[in-house]
């Protein structure tokens, strides 16, 4: 067997992705709104354009919003005073409005981060692992910190620590940078199990049917004999060999149970049916669904529906880490199926302009964030 397995990955998005940056973009300073369009403000290239000789000017200039500097004929393509522009905009106008940055790199091309699908990998791995070892949530195996609440069943899954974790003979690498012209405002909401639709969120997301490249590369010396003599030996390697199946596996499982949850949830019917339709979707031993970035939810983050086994674990998780704002509900008597379509009790979900029934704009829920189609060839 070869030392490696390297594989050339496209990563292709079917619903909005957004990566943030960790910044939230402010309205008048960072961005402005025209036309329909977001136009991202170049700062420096607004003030270098300034004359700042006069002393009164310079200080006038310093209390002044960039946007206020902005003349009407600015707003037109390939204006030095804008970073970029962006098809749609944020709902809100106002001052301290916000909008969360997507990642990019240094010339404002969005990238898919490789942490960002190894994370994701890992979760699918972890939950797979976690029913072939058919092992069961006790409350004992918890760290108290809740940043590291699992990490005594992410030793017995991965590894005892990180010179012997499985996922350190995964590598992948950050993507190539796309044109910015993939990239567009999305808003999103959290809704509930009433249809009720809250907290406002506006957002740079990659546009759907976006084609990130990268590689993938799978380290077999750390699963060999070379590997037990330096004591660096792996466990598991079976499963990185199995990726695209284990990890189709637990997209279709989260599609199923996002299926049943949007089908009872007010106004959830055209999510319901997304994901109904994305169940059915041909995979295999190239080919997987995956979940990325924000507002994927509980799902694939943790263990998932393998913490749902025991109610009273579950209650005891959601109190002790304060995972619920709600007062925690006595089940007795229910199935598992039902409590596993109850937690979380809410989603979030990206929204576009409808109407009610009595012909008022209103918001309805239009798609389920962070969903791609991955395909992997082996190079040879």
């Amino acid at each position: 067997m070869a030392d490696y397995a390297l594989y050339d990955v496209t990563v292709t998005t079917i619903t909005p992705v957004h990566i943030g940056s960790g910044r939230a973009l402010l309205h008048a300073y960072d961005y402005v709104i025209r036309n329909g369009r977001t136009w991202r403000i170049n700062e420096d290239a607004l003030l270098d354009a300034q004359n700042v000789e006069d002393a009164r000017l310079a200080e006038q200039l310093a209390r002044s919003r960039p946007a206020e500097l902005l003349k009407s004929d600015d707003f037109r393509e390939g204006s030095p005073f804008f970073r970029y522009v962006l098809l749609g905009a944020p709902r809100s106008e106002g001052e301290g409005a916000q909008l969360r940055e997507q990642i990019k790199d240094a010339f404002d091309r969005p990238y898919l981060p490789g942490s960002t699908l190894k994370g994701a990998l890992r979760t699918a791995l972890g939950w797979y692992a976690w029913g072939q070892r058919k092992l069961q949530p006790e409350s004992r195996l918890l760290n108290r910190d809740r940043r590291f609440a699992a990490q005594q069943y992410e030793h017995m899954l991965f590894g005892p620590d990180p010179n012997h974790d499985l996922l350190r003979a995964l590598q992948v690498s950050d993507s190539e940078a796309l044109g910015v012209d993939r990239l567009m405002v999305a808003n999103a909401r959290v809704i509930n199990r009433r249809g009720e639709l809250k907290a406002p969120i506006e957002m740079e997301v990659i546009r759907p049917e976006s084609a990130f490249r990268l590689t993938l590369k799978v380290d077999h010396r750390l699963f060999s004999r070379w590997a037990q003599a330096h004591r660096l030996q792996l466990q598991g390697g079976e499963l990185l060999e199995r990726l695209p199946l284990i990890v189709g596996e637990h997209a279709r499982h989260h599609c199923a149970r996002e299926a049943a949850w949007f089908s009872k949830a007010q106004g959830g019917t055209r999510i319901a049916q997304f994901y109904q339709q994305l169940a059915q979707t041909k995979t295999g031993e190239r080919r997987f669904l995956i979940a990325l970035g924000w507002g994927t939810g509980w799902e694939n983050k943790t263990f998932g529906t393998r913490l749902l086994a025991s109610r009273d674990f579950m209650q005891r998780i959601l109190r002790d880490y304060r995972l619920s704002r709600a007062p925690a509900q006595d089940n007795a008597g229910k199935s598992n199926a039902v409590r596993d379509i109850l937690f979380p009790t809410s989603r979030r979900v990206f929204v576009g302009a409808g109407q009610d029934a009595q012909g008022r704009r209103v918001e309805t829920p239009q798609a389920a964030p962070g969903w791609c189609l991955v395909e992997m060839n082996r190079r040879t």
